[in-house]
């Protein structure tokens, strides 16, 4: 066993959350150790989707790892009654392959000083005296801080007091398909064919990301019958593709994303995905930004009261930029789901609608900003 390793921060997952933690940790100076389980680049399963508005949280251009860009969406109910919504040139939505995502801010992360390790799975974090070890591979490594952004089947959040303790995870099956692709500037969100939830379809270079998600209670999906309907209506063979299993780790709740100790967690150990249109790309960069803040303020801390305030405000951030947000969001699953055909007609369907959805995900506006509304119209009308 080698001799232990000091650093500031070790950050355990190279995903799109632990790698944007470690590039502004090493960026404003920290010795950062970003650890991955995995060889990089490695698959990820996920849609892909994000808003290009992230943009602002990273001084390095992230277009190199954009797929495609999205100029406008198709709702469609039971692959009919179709709604196109351009999205306004300020709102543009990227599709990405989490591959190379990934890999290219885990890059900058090391150009910017911080030294990464694949293929190094942690088998325990702990507590050391003022510090944290972390054991992987064999090797032991110790720091002032830890990250965990192991992702929706974290192992570590719950053991270190980090988030919702009982998290909730929405049924999905993430689907990649090799084809070429009919309107590569349209994304596609199909409600009707999935009970409590419904499909997307992103085209990206080569092909589409496809999922297929169940939003309301444990309602199992029976994806392969949903996509011998759906991968027809894009040109495709009814069996096509990939078909993995991916479980999505989603908001259920104001948890703190802190302890006192000096560990976070981000991304979807941190139970960040959208409940209602299962975002979590956006997420994950804002926890992987926000935390290297806080952290930042906690290693330069004078004292323990300030190194506290610093880590508690990274929980109170993410709670007033993304957790009140989702807290509506949720409400509207849980109505939107139950009468999704109510919800269709008078939701989706709005003249409003389409746009508002637009600007959801590009983060110009909340779900509380028109959850009222949304939810009185839908209870009405069911009633």
């Amino acid at each position: 066993m080698s001799s232990a390793h000091l650093h500031d921060v070790i950050v355990v997952g190279a995903g799109a959350a632990g790698s944007a933690c470690a590039y502004h940790l090493a960026a404003r100076g920290h010795r950062v150790l970003l650890l991955e389980a995995q060889s990089l680049p490695r698959h990820k399963p996920c849609g892909g989707g994000m808003a290009a508005s992230v943009q602002r949280w990273f001084p390095f251009d992230l277009t190199p790892a954009v797929d495609q860009v999205i100029e406008q969406v198709r709702f469609t109910w039971c692959l009919d009654d179709p709604i196109t919504a351009v999205l306004p040139g300020d709102s543009p939505f990227w599709i990405v392959q989490r591959s190379r995502l990934d890999q290219f801010i885990a890059q900058q992360a090391v150009a910017a000083g911080a030294q990464l390790i694949d293929a190094a799975v942690v088998e325990t974090i702990e507590r050391n005296g003022e510090g944290w070890t972390v054991q992987a591979g064999g090797d032991r490594y110790t720091s002032r801080a830890v990250v965990v952004a192991d992702g929706s089947n974290s192992r570590f959040a719950a053991q270190l007091s980090l988030g919702n303790p009982k998290p909730r995870f929405a049924s999905a099956v993430a689907v990649e398909v090799e084809a070429a692709v009919s309107e590569p500037n349209t994304a596609r969100f199909e409600f009707g064919l999935v009970k409590h939830g419904f499909c997307w379809a992103f085209p990206r270079q080569g092909g589409y990301s496809i999922g297929v998600g169940s939003f309301i209670g444990n309602t199992d999906v029976d994806a392969d019958a949903v996509l011998a309907q759906l991968l027809p209506s894009l040109g495709l063979a009814a069996g096509a593709g990939e078909r993995i299993q991916s479980p999505l780790r989603v908001w259920d709740g104001h948890y703190p994303l802190h302890n006192g100790a000096g560990a976070v967690a981000v991304g979807d150990a941190a139970s960040l995905c959208d409940p209602f249109l299962a975002e979590g790309l956006r997420p994950a960069l804002l926890s992987g930004v926000r935390s290297a803040e806080a952290l930042d303020r906690y290693l330069k801390a004078d004292d323990g009261r300030q190194a506290g305030e610093a880590l508690a405000g990274y929980s109170q951030t993410m709670r007033q930029q993304w957790g009140e947000s989702m807290a509506w969001g949720r409400r509207i699953a849980q109505v939107f789901y139950r009468v999704p055909k109510v919800g269709y007609q008078i939701g989706i369907k709005r003249p409003t609608a389409p746009q508002r959805i637009a600007q959801i995900l590009s983060g110009e506006m909340g779900y509380g900003d028109i959850a009222q509304r949304v939810i009185k119209r839908l209870l009405f009308q069911r009633g």
